[in-house]
């Protein structure tokens, strides 16, 4: 009997079933799961050669390759929309029964609640009104400054995004959080794209942006300011939602050591990933990247 314990425990060889071997060794199925305290059932599960899926195989490869490209941000439905593109014939909850499967866990932000009301600005009207799909591009853009902590103290960044495509289009970094910031950042975003229609710029009421030095670069630059209720971050969702996007998948995960280490890797997210491959649900599972090509291609 210890010979064909032998052989049952170490039924790896795919060459036979383990269950012809015990056969050809003259032992019964009765006495070998008494012997080892096994059911029939589960003696002859083990018995059967497992068959190997060529297409289930490369599914879970493709899984695990998406999972790591996307830097484990997206979850089961934009994973799904991935794998359809590769070709791959699947339906969201196969996928997320996957990736359990195989652990793969996708990053998610933290439950947050947001402030309602507030005063208008003085300084500008909400123009904006939370109209954030305009049809067309360089019509509407929105800005906003966060901060990353480093081993160096604070890092201040502004960004600049249209609102059309949700793309990044330009940002700024400095260890002051002043109007020189916010000033390189909307300059830099006129330098790209050279708006040739009228344009509505919309911010909070940050200093930055109430200031008489930006306030001046708008009017210089031809611009319209927009501005948010006082404390209602909604009235600039978009660009809030984007900061939430960066913190929650790249920088939460991170520890900088200096400002140019910071700035290297959020640079990276931005440009490489957010809009060159990151989908966007509102803009039909697509990237902003390619969504402005689409844009382009129709008109």
């Amino acid at each position: 009997m210890k010979k064909g314990v032998s052989l049952l425990r170490n039924g790896n060889d795919q060459r036979e079933p383990v269950a012809l071997k015990l056969k050809k060794a003259g032992y019964s199925v009765q006495d070998i799961c008494r012997c080892l305290s096994l059911s029939r059932s589960t003696f002859y599960s083990r018995a059967k050669m497992k068959v190997i899926k060529p297409q289930q195989v490369r599914l879970e490869a493709a899984i695990k390759h998406v999972h790591q490209e996307m830097d484990a941000t997206y979850g089961s439905r934009r994973m799904m929309i991935e794998l359809r593109d590769l070709g791959f014939n699947v339906g969201r909850y196969k996928v997320r029964r996957l990736m359990r499967h195989h652990k793969l866990i996708a990053k998610r932000p933290r439950l947050h609640r947001y402030p309602k009301g507030g005063k208008p600005s003085v300084i500008a009207p909400n123009l904006l009104n939370r109209q954030f799909n305009p049809e067309r591009m360089n019509t509407h853009w929105s800005g906003d400054i966060t901060y990353i902590r480093t081993g160096q103290g604070w890092l201040y960044l502004a960004v600049i995004v249209d609102l059309c495509s949700r793309k990044i289009i330009s940002w700024a970094f400095s260890h002051k959080p002043d109007s020189e910031l916010t000033i390189r950042a909307i300059r830099l975003a006129v330098n790209k794209r050279r708006p040739k229609t009228d344009l509505i710029f919309h911010s909070d009421q940050g200093v930055q942006y109430t200031s008489d030095a930006f306030q001046g670069c708008l009017k210089e630059l031809n611009i319209q300011s927009s501005m948010s209720r006082a404390g209602n971050c909604l009235d600039n969702a978009v660009t809030e939602r984007f900061f939430r996007s960066l913190k929650s998948e790249r920088v939460n995960y991170r520890h900088y050591q200096t400002r140019h280490q910071a700035q290297a890797d959020i640079i990276d997210y931005i440009e490489p990933f957010y809009n060159q491959k990151r989908r966007h649900y509102k803009l039909g599972n697509i990237s902003p990247v390619q969504y402005e090509m689409k844009l382009m291609q129709c008109a």
